[in-house]
């Protein structure tokens, strides 16, 4: 597993370049959220369907599903699976 905590002061772009550098569309990811009022739960596992200039998709959904914008990710780790094992740093 590799993990990435994007800083809480970063902007969408420099989010967005982190997000782009440490997974792939493909990845298998845990995502933990930012703590925020009324969270139920705070983290996901999922599938990287794209890596939007906005957000990150995950299973095929946006946002407004169960991908996160960038501002709501603490932090995203590229979990190991037998479909896809972690291949280390590139």
């Amino acid at each position: 597993m590799t993990e990435l905590t994007i800083p809480t002061d970063a902007d969408q772009q420099q989010a967005s370049r982190l997000v782009r550098e440490h997974v792939e569309v493909g990845d298998l990811v845990r995502v933990t959220e930012l703590e925020r009022t009324g969270s139920d739960d705070p983290e996901l596992t999922a599938e990287v369907t794209a890596v939007e200039p906005g957000h990150l998709e995950l299973d095929g959904e946006g946002a407004d599903g169960r991908g996160f914008r960038y501002d709501e990710i603490h932090t995203l780790t590229r979990v190991e699976s037998e479909s896809k094992p972690d291949s280390g740093p590139n």
